[in-house]
């Protein structure tokens, strides 16, 4: 979500003070308060008494109180990612209501744990500190919770990597389940909380991302990014998803029409459907998709968006539009009706219209932060870490021979939450947990270890420095005082904040014009952002590297400081940057070393800011630690080889300065109030770390794709197509015991299409202590009529073992499970081929294979003499998908010449001698239909005519020369033009 809050006027407030209208003495013996009648009746019921005007204002996020039925207000959209988070508060303008409850782990870490049932323990903790919070403002709080985020993490430079699972939709499916099992509660009827998936569809990218199209082949789309969306569905573990902002194949997912078809149709239950904040405006401005709002707003409705998420809780657009769409015939009443209802079916479920407020309604805010939630907080962040090295063998470190303990780092004694998190009621720091484990009788020290510098104009010799009660920034200084001086972070991606040594305060943006003023980096601009840009001759530009917004928000165009004749900093043309001398004042590397060395330990806490380098809105662009926090790292293992290095982000992170040389090194995400306890759990081997990774892990970012190219089967990434070698592994972590794993057998040696394939395989801790293992198992499709993965998780289970003992592993799956989106007929085909079933610890560790035969069919020769839609291409090369109309259909764009699509294995029969093709063009052009290449044998050119818009469709004829017997046939393109279909004709 991306909130967009103006403050409201006062007036608008007294409308407040019918939003919770208790049950009318009219409305309270109606039918649809009767709990004991069936759900769709009572529904009926509702319906059938509301007014259209009534009905209207249910499709808005906030819906107004129906004081006449009883009906009370509601809102849509409490933020519980990993938990409760933030609600936009009615009471307060619609600005941000943050929660101070519990804050696990983030949805990364959750999924790090690899172990769905304590997954789901969060996700019901979650779900009853939304319903205390509920409980005691039920305006501010609603229950219908935007949580959790499903989306891919295809490419780690994605800017909201924190929020989602993994890579895998197998793994991001179980997860999901477990999470929205969680929140929504086990009442077959009845909901806790009513999870919302984010953000349907292909959303992993930040740039531009109201602008770009994900471009998703129909393999791509349903075996990838659908996957990882149906499980949560299917198994009602969510009630509904959110359209996301950006396009997929042309088309806004506002308008997916998948929204109100395919999705519903993985569930037997009512979905209520909401839309990203914002996001129907954006189809006129900044999408120009619809020429008017109504249009807009009446296609969001008709493709199964039911709630619109926008202009805060002022619906008064929002009517206007629909009435205005009902007047024009754009929509009818039956649409509303049909929205009004999915509303009203979660409204039901989550109690609002019982006298009693249902099941769930007896929970208070008593469970807010409760003991319990407490100690499953400090569990969930134990079993998240990751081992990543252990070459050193420092870890576990043994408490009873440890009495000095240098903790060093710029997270070392703080603790850090994201945009999706609430604030923390208390905070275990690195520093405090190992302090008190270690107890009294150690001395644990800590530092920040940041470099204290200064900058000195070349120009002039005066230092930045920070003025008056101001905070106003000039170079004034002479000499480096307090004023002028500022500690360094180097986070990641070559990002730096700076914090004055005078104030305390953060450098900031200010819009131009710079200020020292910020307690921390935040806000949904991020101003306090810097990059120091070397240059030749050892000075330093400073760039600011604040949220730069691609959709037509502010963008500074020069964003150089610069220096006014005054002296004040300002922002401006690269050219005109302002030179500056660092001079390093303090080392915090030199620092640090110095203290590591009278250390029996050292622990170096390393990592990002998840405001800096990236986040919602902000895209990164590599992958590397800081330079600082690297130099610090490779200073402290200089001075004590007994160090453990802890890396704590959210995203896959490299180290190319000490790679290599870290000997024990621990992954965490920011993990909550809880972080400190766990870590010195998993240090002092309290707790035997079992955590994996989720994603790969790449050497660095200059063999990723563009962020902006989705199709992983062409660009060969994630874990599922990717052919080098990874820093880490996807399913990657080590462990302080080893394990064995032995004879692995399958429940036959053959499957049918519905069949299960059922695997047993024995593992046994090798070690001396007790831990977990996640045994990972794999499987291979040898042969195909498709490029396969490398290889695919199809089921995984989180096993606890005493030293010594061995238990036997059963993973199963079903052997539908194993098909493929058969472009030739458009349908799931389980192929007949030998499959190589493996148990794994890591994609990369595979302990024990086997064969299965798998006796599917065939896929037949294609046939091209039906009608084949030209987005079910087999291959293709520079074409782009986009919309065939609207409202529905792909087709398939040219985006320069010789792009060319091509239909493999086609059985052109006894020959073909024509080709219709349905085309639409702006201009005129020409498809060259060739054989076995897209140079090779020309059989024919069909002439594509303007048709005045790319939605105007016509039917073109060309003669082929005769070509008969089996080929590839590709059709090559020149000229601005799309085609939506096209068959051969003999």
């Amino acid at each position: 979500m991306s909130p967009r809050r103006p403050l409201l006027s006062a007036a608008v407030f007294g409308l407040l003070t019918t939003l919770l209208a208790a049950p009318a003495t009219a409305a309270a013996d109606l039918p649809f308060r009767d709990p004991a009648l069936p759900l769709n009746q009572r529904v009926d019921d509702l319906l059938g008494r509301l007014t259209l005007d009534e009905k209207i204002s249910l499709l808005h996020q906030s819906q107004p109180a129906i004081p006449r039925l009883g009906v009370p207000y509601h809102k849509n959209g409490t933020e519980a990612l990993h938990g409760v988070a933030w609600s936009n508060d009615d009471n307060n303008g619609w600005s941000q209501t943050f929660a101070s409850g519990t804050v696990f782990p983030q949805a990364v870490g959750l999924a790090s744990t690899w172990d769905p049932e304590l997954v789901k323990k969060v996700g019901s903790a979650v779900g009853d500190e939304v319903r205390g919070y509920n409980s005691a403002d039920p305006v501010a709080w609603g229950t219908q919770v935007w949580a959790p985020v499903v989306n891919l993490l295809r490419d780690p430079r994605w800017g909201r990597n924190e929020e989602g699972y993994s890579e895998d939709p197998l793994l991001t499916g179980a997860i999901s389940v477990a999470y929205g099992k969680g929140l929504s509660g086990d009442d077959p009827l009845y909901l806790k909380t009513a999870p919302v998936l984010k953000h349907y569809l292909a959303n992993n990218n930040e740039y531009q991302r109201s602008l770009t199209s994900s471009n998703l082949p129909p393999r791509v789309k349903h075996e990838y990014d659908e996957a990882a969306f149906r499980p949560a569905i299917a198994a009602d573990a969510a009630t509904g998803v959110m359209g996301s902002y950006n396009l997929v194949n042309g088309r806004p997912n506002t308008v997916n029409p998948d929204i109100g078809g395919l999705v519903r149709g993985w569930t037997s239950k009512e979905l209520y459907n909401v839309s990203d904040a914002w996001a129907p405006h954006a189809l006129t401005d900044p999408e120009h998709y619809f020429d008017n709002e109504t249009e807009a707003f009446a296609a969001t409705l008709k493709a199964g968006i039911d709630s619109f998420t926008v202009d805060d809780n002022k619906p008064a657009t929002m009517t206007a539009l629909i009435k205005d769409a009902l007047a024009k015939g754009l929509l009818t009443e039956a649409d509303v009706d049909r929205s009004v209802h999915h509303a009203l079916s979660i409204r039901f479920r989550l109690g609002q219209f019982d006298p009693d407020g249902g099941p769930y309604a007896k929970i208070t805010k008593d469970v807010v932060n409760s003991p319990a939630n407490q100690r499953l907080n400090r569990e969930t962040a134990g079993k998240a870490v990751v081992l990543l090295e252990n070459s050193a063998k420092t870890l576990p470190v043994d408490p009873a021979r440890t009495k000095k303990v240098a903790v060093i780092g710029p997270l070392h004694d703080t603790l850090l939450s994201d945009w999706y998190g609430g604030k923390m009621p208390y905070k275990v720091t690195p520093l405090a947990g190992i302090k008190e484990r270690l107890g009294a009788g150690a001395t644990v020290t800590g530092a920040d270890a940041l470099d204290r510098v200064a900058f000195k104009d070349v120009k002039t010799g005066k230092y930045i420095t920070v003025t008056g009660d101001s905070a106003a920034v000039t170079v004034s200084d002479t000499t480096p005082t307090a004023a002028s001086q500022f500690d360094l972070t180097d986070w990641t991606d070559g990002v730096s904040t700076l914090r004055n040594a005078g104030n305390g305060k953060l450098l900031t943006g200010n819009w131009g014009t710079f200020i020292a003023n910020s307690d921390t980096p935040g806000g949904w601009f991020v101003q306090q952002q810097f990059s120091l840009e070397k240059q030749a001759d050892g000075a330093y530009l400073i760039k600011y590297v604040g949220y730069e917004i691609n959709e037509g928000w502010w963008s500074p165009p020069n964003p150089y400081v610069t220096i006014d004749a005054d002296g004040t900093l300002k922002m401006g043309a690269k050219a005109d940057a302002a030179r500056f001398a660092k001079e390093v004042l303090t080392s915090g590397a030199q620092a640090a070393a110095a203290q590591a060395k009278a250390a029996d330990v050292a622990v170096v806490v390393v990592g990002s800011d998840p405001f800096v380098a990236g986040r919602e809105n902000h895209d990164r662009t590599g992958l590397a630690l800081g330079d600082s926090q690297q130099d610090l790292i490779a200073a402290v293992l200089k001075a004590n080889p007994n160090t453990v290095v802890v890396l704590e982000d959210s995203y896959p992170t490299t180290m190319p300065k000490v790679q290599g040389k870290v000997g024990s090194l621990l992954w965490t995400t920011h993990a909550g109030a809880e972080t400190g306890h766990a870590l010195a759990d998993v240090i002092f081997g309290d707790v035997n770390p079992a955590g994996r990774l989720t994603q790969t892990w790449y050497k660095s970012e200059a063999g990723l794709p563009s962020i902006l190219d989705y199709d992983i089967t062409k660009t060969g990434h994630t874990y599922l197509y990717y052919k080098g070698s990874p820093l880490y592994a996807f399913g990657h972590g080590l462990s302080y015991t080893t394990f064995g794993y032995q004879g692995l057998k399958l429940n036959s040696g053959s499957v049918r299409p519905d069949g299960t394939v059922t695997a047993t395989v024995k593992v046994t801790n090798t070690g001396k202590r007790a831990g977990d293992e996640v045994v990972q198992l794999y499987t291979h499709q040898r042969t195909s009529r498709v490029t396969q993965p490398v290889k695919e998780l199809r089921a995984f289970q989180r096993v606890h073992l005493a030293a010594g003992q061995t238990k036997t592993v059963t993973l199963s799956f079903k052997a539908a499970e194993l098909a493929l989106w058969d472009v030739t007929r458009n349908k799931w085909a389980v192929e007949k081929a030998p499959h190589d079933v493996m148990v794994a610890s890591s994609a990369s560790a595979v302990r024990q294979r086997t064969t299965l035969d798998v006796l599917g069919e065939k896929i037949p020769h294609r046939d091209l003499f039906t009608a084949t839609r030209a987005a079910d291409f087999d291959d293709y090369a520079g074409v782009e998908l986009v919309d065939e109309t609207k409202a529905s259909g792909d087709a398939v764009g040219r985006t320069g010449a010789g792009d060319w699509i091509a239909f493999k294995d086609a059985d052109l029969r006894t020959g073909a001698t024509g080709l219709t093709a349905g085309v639409a063009a702006t201009a005129a052009g020409r498809i060259e239909v060739r054989l076995g290449s897209p140079t090779g044998k020309l059989l024919g050119t069909l002439q594509a005519p303007a048709t005045g818009s790319v939605y105007t469709y016509t039917s073109v004829t060309a003669s082929l020369t005769k070509a008969a017997g089996i080929h590839d046939l590709y059709l090559v393109f020149n000229g601005d033009l799309r085609i939506k279909d096209f068959s051969l004709t003999r």
